[in-house]
């Protein structure tokens, strides 16, 4: 276990990083002079990148270790959060977003690093260890970014610049390879899936165990990402909150987020079982949305924001560790890639439609909206059996022509 506390290590200071910068972008991005809907769009450069290299990113790990692709990734968010610190125009943001999303497309290799690591009973609470971790950062990041925000508009992207180099330094030095290839596993490989057969696979056949609950996965993404948008518009112009403020109200994720996964995921699982737990995440968490634009003082905004990150916590670790029972052993990289690449999707629909919304239907409409995703997600969910099925064998690749 000793690799997955490393591993949680350089997530926790990578979402540090990340989250320094999410909760002011969009101000950042309205002092330039960008309107909602333009903003929308730059909250989707982030996800436009991490779907187009999610997929790579996986299946370079299932061949070259999961070690390369991580290091690459964090040299990569930190070329991004110079350019964050120095932009001067909206298409500069544009950059930073889209180099951090290319960074942010290891994501499934972090999951696919513990499926590697752990045995299957154990993997929904590795799992909800390494999403504490990331939200432990989330406690951090934001209140770490507004601070850093009073020495001026271009420390919180240099200061996240320089945590991610020594976070890079640190992986280089501690973090093993959790990649172990089995004799002749080269000639397999040759034959697997490529990338575009994983990803229409789950598109044409929806209803196969593990594209449904990539399916569940994708369209709970929708909310989780249109959110931070969200909230740093609503809470700015109902509540007048400040670049200097906004951050603080992110620490609410994070804190919630991480008791959560380090004290309730685990023995949740066990009790409940994971699709239970997924069931009752996704429901706490619509009833979350749908209660907050219906508060009518701060304190209350904050009340009902809890059951956010008490859904999320839940919902998700839960849902990835059931993606990893059922897909084949030698294909984690590639099926959590294309989950990842599906989350992508979901994430660049999600700002571009609540900024839209934002802009055009009132603020409250974005809410409710992601109330009624969770809704679709729940109703897949309901349909998950409680039963695992044995994991599905790798499908081939096609033969040319065929």
């Amino acid at each position: 276990m000793r690799r997955i506390w490393v591993l949680m290590a350089v997530a926790f200071v990578d979402m540090i990083g990340l989250m320094m910068i999410v909760p002011l972008l969009p101000l950042y991005a309205k002092s330039l002079g960008a309107a909602p809907t333009t903003i929308g769009l730059l909250w989707a450069a982030f996800p436009v990148a991490q779907l187009a290299s999610s997929p790579i990113w996986g299946r370079v790990s299932d061949r070259h270790g999961r070690r390369p692709a991580l290091l690459i990734g964090l040299a990569g968010s930190v070329v991004a959060y110079v350019v964050f610190g120095f932009a001067h125009a909206v298409w500069l943001l544009f950059v930073a977003r889209f180099a951090q999303g290319l960074g942010g497309g290891t994501t499934g290799v972090a999951q696919a690093y513990v499926a590697d690591s752990v045995p299957p009973h154990e993997r929904a609470k590795a799992l909800g260890w390494l999403s504490a971790a990331t939200s432990a950062g989330v406690i951090i990041g934001p209140a770490l970014g507004s601070l850093a925000h009073n020495l001026g508009a271009a420390a919180p992207g240099l200061l996240a610049a320089g945590l991610i180099g020594v976070n890079w330094a640190f992986a280089w030095r501690w973090l093993p390879e959790s990649r172990v290839k089995p004799v002749g596993e080269s000639a397999r490989q040759r034959r697997s899936r490529s990338i575009r057969h994983a990803v229409w696979d789950v598109a044409r056949h929806p209803g196969e165990p593990v594209s449904r609950l990539i399916w569940i996965y994708a369209i709970a993404m929708l909310p989780y990402n249109a959110v931070g948008l969200v909230f740093s518009l609503y809470l700015s112009e109902r509540f007048s909150i400040t670049a200097n403020e906004i951050g603080y109200f992110f620490i609410v994720f994070g804190a919630v987020g991480v008791l959560m996964r380090s004290t309730v995921v685990g023995p949740m699982n066990e009790r409940l079982g994971e699709v239970r737990t997924m069931r009752l995440g996704a429901t706490l968490y619509g009833l979350g949305f749908v209660l907050l634009p219906l508060a009518p003082t701060l304190p209350l905004f904050v009340i009902c924001q809890l059951l956010l990150p008490l859904g999320t916590a839940l919902l998700f670790p839960a849902t990835s560790a059931l993606v990893s029972h059922r897909a084949h052993h030698e294909e984690f990289g590639l099926t959590l890639g294309v989950q990842q690449a599906f989350r992508g999707v979901s994430a660049i629909l999600g700002p571009i439609l609540a900024g839209a919304a934002y802009q055009g239907l009132g603020r409250s409409v974005p809410f409710f909206g992601c109330a009624a995703a969770i809704a679709v997600a729940l109703t897949l969910a309901a349909r998950e059996p409680t039963d695992a099925p044995a994991p599905a064998p790798a499908r081939p690749q096609p033969e040319p022509g065929s």
